[in-house]
């Protein structure tokens, strides 16, 4: 993986810098986006039908994915949602062919490659603040593409979104619908935001997740939009390990930001984080402890362990230590913050497996 490149004091350092002073849309450009922002009225009936007892419309199956993931954005907080949605329900169908001709002046040495598989539908969400007076409509178009060679019809793919969202309780209601809204499939889902100011006198983290892949963009997104397997935020391509399952080479690379964390006269943090994993209450890996003089943490942890093997021959004992994998089971990941300059602690709990 390429995490370490991540983990840069500049880069860091210009991400967390996006995060927190991103600059808010003004009362105009909140305006206009909502004058451009439209829910038909057949999608937000279909909406509302099933809104009171949570009951989904299934014209167009799909279901979230219950992982908490959130990152702060100024004085908001990034929500990432994940859900599934099976290939045969995306409606993929090949595109039209163009005529034959019915004169070939030229006959290419090059066999044809297939037409990629297309499916275009509309994706409507509203956010709607249940203790609170704020509400959001989003819409986003989706097309995509299939190979036709591997194309399965009953995988369940998955996609993901974010949005900037203040804290509160909320309720996501969202629909897919066909091309001619003919098709509408609802779910909903509750979930609540913390208030990152809220952190005065403890610590707190946004919820720790392990990255398999992250990439860096050119320039962060400037609206919604519809991901397969990753999500973006700032800057950054993410794809997580959704189960928290690693195959023994691999590294935990666990990311998450620290709230309540106090800075100095030049912006800076001082923490230190102590990474230990655990099996019961036994600690089989105790890495070194680490600094940080940002709160935003993204750190490759290698899972391996250090064995002691003592060797006896004519008498005489030697020892030499050797790096391990670790065995097959179930883990749990032990980290304990400790901000310096406040003298605020924090310990979090993950558990991940081994296959």
């Amino acid at each position: 993986m390429n995490i370490k490149s991540f983990t840069t004091s500049v880069f860091l350092l210009g991400l967390f810098a996006f995060v927190v002073a991103a600059a808010p849309l003004t009362a105009q450009e909140e305006q206009a986006q909502e004058a451009k922002i439209v829910i038909p009225e057949q999608v937000k009936a279909a909406l509302q039908a099933g809104m009171e007892a949570r009951q989904p419309r299934l014209d167009i199956p799909f279901t979230f994915v219950d992982k908490n993931i959130y990152l702060p954005a100024q004085m908001n907080l990034h929500k990432v949602f994940f859900f599934k949605v099976k290939n045969a329900d995306m409606g993929f169908t090949a595109p039209p062919q163009p005529a034959e001709k019915k004169e070939e002046t030229e006959v290419s040495s090059f066999e044809s490659q297939p037409a990629m598989l297309q499916a275009r539908c509309h994706i409507f969400f509203h956010y709607q603040q249940l203790d609170g007076n704020f509400q959001k409509e989003v819409y986003i178009p989706l097309m995509l593409q299939a190979d036709p060679s591997d194309y399965d019809p009953e995988k369940e793919q998955l996609y993901t979104t974010g949005y900037p969202l203040p804290a509160g309780r909320y309720l996501l209601s969202m629909a897919i619908a066909s091309q001619n809204l003919q098709k509408i499939g609802t779910q909903y889902y509750e979930f609540t935001l913390p208030d990152p100011t809220g952190y005065t006198e403890e610590l707190g983290v946004t919820p720790v997740f392990f990255v398999n892949k992250m990439d860096r963009m050119s320039a962060p997104e400037t609206q919604s939009e519809i991901h397969q397997d990753f999500f973006t935020y700032s800057v950054l391509q993410v794809q997580i390990n959704m189960d928290n399952e690693f195959a023994p080479e691999d590294n935990l690379d666990v990311f998450f930001f620290i709230f309540g964390a106090q800075a100095n006269a030049e912006g800076r943090n001082d923490i230190e984080v102590a990474y230990e994993v655990l099996q019961g209450e036994e600690a089989v890996i105790r890495y070194a402890q680490t600094k940080y003089d940002l709160a935003l943490v993204s750190q490759p942890l290698p899972l391996k362990r250090t064995v002691l093997i003592k060797t006896t021959k004519e008498g005489k004992t030697t020892e030499r230590q050797e790096q391990r994998n670790l065995d097959p089971g179930t883990y749990t990941l032990s980290i304990d913050i400790k901000d310096n300059l406040s003298g605020k602690n924090l310990k979090k709990m993950v558990e991940f497996t081994v296959k």
